[in-house]
């Protein structure tokens, strides 16, 4: 197994990572910002070492300070997490040229799969269904309109980098396409390095279906079931649950192969994710893209398989293999998670980042809570709102969905808003329940979901 791990990343994430690799008898090293210095993976790491202003571009962007941290203190690899550098093609690189082991594919893989452009191309190839779109990258608003005018309004326009709903913007016309392109660019520029897009057609109304994959270095690929993403705002993920209850056994057969197929196709290595678009009618779908990384929501995976996902990161990036068969994964019972980002639904979910004066998170059984969060620390204004994440599993997706109440019922953070309540009146919405929600949900109902939630904010003043 590994010695030594850096951990180039902050949040709940580093706190995972760390968990993992305690559990394993692997030592940790926390590169951390300025703004970071009493985060709790900090002072839970072997050895922390500060590595840049809070600004990320100087700090979690700075892949000079990173190796150098990790080979003076001794590293044999580095963990990216999600986001930052997870997927910087450069950076995989850079650990190897250094003799450190980057824990994640090579950079060859995440090229062709981390560029969705790119990607697309090779899905193609292997067999993968793929939403109609550009040939490749589009350099400006004028290389796009015959793409666009080819696949028909409304389109996409994407970064080839992108993740995390950033550098994504609609266009439903050409009027719309050369402010879009600037705007989305210049997103893409500031998270991810890169400003590289490309064009898709809007699947209207599809489901957000994604299968978590494993492969390690003897060549072994397996998927560990799927998730349903489908609630979210702006692309951005607010709940997530597995398996999906929209899909067939045959279905879910189906993608689950053709995401394998996708991760041999670029040569995978580690824990992945295949995104895919399954249309209205829950019978087409289209591969989206391929997340070179720890997923966000891999919690829930872990839940209904029983499968520690960063310990078998660690374990691949160590050079042993899986232990596990397609044939040995089992999705028991039904997960669920809520995200709790620092934002005002009442305010079109203005970022309001703080200092926590009281926290109280939920327990009982089958719950988890993964957060860097405690009493007194302060979630600084520089890096993304999330919060925490409640996860639940249950035996039936509505015993889940019971549990998840019940658990943001528990939930107590004073300090600062968060979307918690937001999330609440979801899980009693009957589209919700009824388990119909499609990526349109919240934007469709997000009006009678804010305006129920203001006239209970109302009754508790008065009384």
């Amino acid at each position: 197994m590994l010695r030594r791990v850096l951990i180039a990343n902050r949040g709940e994430i580093a706190l995972r990572v760390l968990r993992s690799c305690r559990e394993l008898g692997i030592e940790t090293v926390a590169a951390y910002s300025e703004a970071d210095s009493e985060a709790l993976h900090v002072q839970l790491a072997t050895q922390a070492v500060c590595v840049g202003p809070a600004r990320a571009a100087d700090s979690y962007l700075n892949q000079e300070a990173l190796l150098t941290v990790a080979k003076a203190a001794d590293c044999d690899a580095v963990h990216p997490g999600y986001g930052f550098l997870s997927e910087n093609a450069d950076f995989s690189d850079a650990c190897a040229a250094a003799g450190l082991i980057f824990i994640g594919p090579s950079g060859d893989a995440i090229r062709k799969a981390g560029s969705k452009s790119a990607a697309r191309e090779i899905m193609r190839a292997a067999g993968v269904p793929v939403t109609p779109g550009s040939d490749g990258a589009v350099r400006s608003a004028e290389e796009a309109l015959p793409a666009a005018e080819r696949v028909g309004w409304p389109v996409l326009l994407k970064a080839s980098a992108g993740g995390g709903g950033r550098g994504i913007r609609r266009c439903d016309g050409p009027e719309d396409l050369s402010a879009a392109f600037a705007e989305a660019q210049a997103e893409a520029r500031a998270c991810f390095d890169s400003d590289e897009m490309y064009l898709e057609k809007l699947v209207l109304n599809p489901r957000h279906i994604e299968f978590q994959i494993l492969a390690d270095r003897q060549g072994n690929v397996i998927h560990l079931g799927d998730r349903d993403c489908s609630i979210q705002r702006r692309n951005q993920k607010l709940i997530e649950e597995a398996p999906a209850r929209c899909l067939t056994p045959q279905l879910r057969r189906e993608m689950g192969e053709a995401a394998v197929r996708a991760a041999r196709a670029v040569g995978y290595e580690g824990a992945g994710t295949v995104e895919f678009l399954l249309d209205s009618d829950g019978e087409q779908f289209y591969f989206m893209e391929m997340n070179t990384r720890i997923q966000v929501e891999h919690g829930v995976t872990e839940m209904v398989t029983g499968v520690d996902l960063v310990r078998q990161q660690l374990r691949i990036a160590s050079g042993l293999s899986l232990g596990i068969a397609q044939e040995d994964v089992r999705l028991e019972g039904h997960a669920m998670e809520c995200r709790v980002n620092a934002e005002d639904p009442a305010q079109d979910f203005r970022p309001c980042p703080g200092r926590v004066e009281f926290l109280h998170f939920p327990g009982g059984p089958g719950v988890r809570v993964d957060s860097c969060l405690y009493s007194g620390c302060t979630l600084p204004p520089y890096y993304d709102s999330l919060a925490a994440k409640l996860l639940v599993h249950a035996p039936t997706r509505l015993e889940a969905v019971r549990r998840m109440r019940r658990c943001l019922e528990e939930f107590t953070l004073e300090g600062f808003p968060t979307n918690a309540e937001l999330s609440y009146e979801i899980l009693y919405h009957p589209v919700f329940l009824r388990g119909g929600c499609t990526t349109a949900f919240l934007d469709g109902h997000l009006k009678e979901l804010l305006e129920f939630n203001r006239r209970l904010a109302e009754k508790e003043g008065e009384a």
